[in-house]
């Protein structure tokens, strides 16, 4: 066997010579759809680009970083510039992107972040000078096509929520060539016009069939309208410049009706309950000044000269009763010890002990006779009994023997 057998590196290495001799692969854009994206620590990016049909992997150094605008992530269509070669040790060939750009809606992307960022620097953005929106809108101006959906669903719910409210439409065109300066020439006749609130929107699409919504020139007619503006542009999802601008960005169409009409059924439950409050306060009132009314009345009668000459009349009475009954009690008192005093002083008269068959002995000039020792045989002695006086003479004397 005289064939020659070569090693895995130097068939890499030959084909490595080959790849980076070759001068379309030297230099060479490539497009496609980015998938497994990942920034390593180092700061390199590795990502792969992929079709329909192929995949192709790739690296971009932290060298050449300082070249892209963006945040690269996976389903971004891009397109990107670098040399292709093969990595010796594993025999793979890839491309090494020194240059990577958004292609198609990726340009568009990266022009609305730009435009984003310089407005946003201007204060096109900033919140002194969002406009309030008011909340009993009578007349509510729109921005949008004559025809498809988002006027439908605008003009369905506005009237569902109040059958009195007052619409005007200016048929813009939307999308397409054109579209930016009818949007503006609508937004800035509906704002001399003196409506309440001006909602300006269209339906959902592409990032190509919003684009009208993400000019400058929209984004400055917004800005310098009077009238407080409502931006609707598409689904929930979509986000553009005019969004931004606006005094209130709306997720839908119908919910940008349904911020700018308030509901007049809500409205009159709420007046309801207002006059029932209401309702309900007067009463308190009125119970509250009867009581007050009431109170004074009391007062005045209670300070009227002839009520006092009552009450003092009625308080003399209450004195007299009382005085009459302090009397009696002080009488009944009185007698009562009287009687007692008397009882005590009957023992004590000499005319109570007279009665009691005692008799006063005197001698003749009156002296008090209380001992044999003050008497002599044939003096006279005057005896007081109870009816009368006797005069007597001592025939003996006798001592009492003890």
């Amino acid at each position: 066997m005289n064939e020659k057998a070569y090693w895995v590196s130097e068939i890499n290495r030959y084909i490595k010579h080959i790849f980076d001799s070759d001068f379309v692969l030297g230099r060479i854009w490539i497009k496609g759809e980015v998938s497994n994206c990942k920034y390593h620590s180092s700061g390199h990016i590795y990502f792969t680009l992929k079709d329909k049909s192929g995949q192709i992997s790739c690296v971009m150094f932290s060298a050449h970083r300082s070249g892209l605008g963006f945040k690269l992530q996976d389903g971004q269509s891009v397109m990107a510039k670098g040399n292709i070669t093969i990595y010796e040790r594993d025999g793979k060939y890839q491309l090494y992107a020194k240059e990577i750009r958004l292609d198609g809606a990726g340009l568009l992307y990266e022009k609305f972040l730009q435009l984003k960022t310089e407005l946003e620097e201007e204060g096109l953005f900033a919140g002194e000078y969002k406009q309030p929106i008011p909340k009993y809108a009578k007349k509510v101006g729109i921005v949008t096509a004559v025809t498809g959906a988002a006027i439908h669903d605008i003009e369905n719910i506005s009237t569902r929520r109040n059958p009195y409210i007052k619409l005007y439409l200016y048929p813009a065109k939307v999308q397409g060539d054109g579209a930016a300066a009818t949007i503006v020439r609508g937004i800035q006749l509906l704002d001399e016009m003196d409506m309440d609130v001006i909602i300006v929107g269209r339906g959902g699409g592409s990032i190509e069939d919003l684009w009208a919504f993400n000019e400058e020139e929209v984004a400055r007619a917004i800005f310098n309208c009077h009238t407080p503006v409502i931006s609707a542009v598409g689904h929930e999802t979509d986000v553009t410049i005019a969004d931004f601008v606006a005094d209130l960005r709306a997720p839908t169409p119908s919910a940008a009706a349904e911020l700018a009409v308030c509901d007049i059924r809500e409205l009159f439950a709420q007046i309801d309950e207002y006059k029932q409050l209401f309702s309900q306060l007067m009463d308190q009132k009125i119970k509250g000044c009867r009581n007050r009314l009431e109170q004074i009345k009391l007062r005045l009668e209670y300070g009227n000269p002839k009520s006092k000459i009552q009450q003092k009349r009625q308080r003399l009475l209450d004195i007299e009763d009382g005085l009459d009954r302090l009397m009696r009690q002080s009488v009944q008192r009185n007698r009562y010890r009287l009687a007692v005093y008397a009882e005590r002083m009957k023992g004590l008269s000499p005319l109570w002990k007279l009665s009691q068959g005692y008799a006063f002995v005197a001698d003749e000039e009156g002296k008090t006779i209380k001992s044999i020792e003050q008497v002599e045989k044939g003096q006279k002695l005057q005896i007081s009994v109870t009816d009368g006086d006797l005069e007597a003479t001592v025939d003996s004397i006798k001592r009492q023997e003890r």
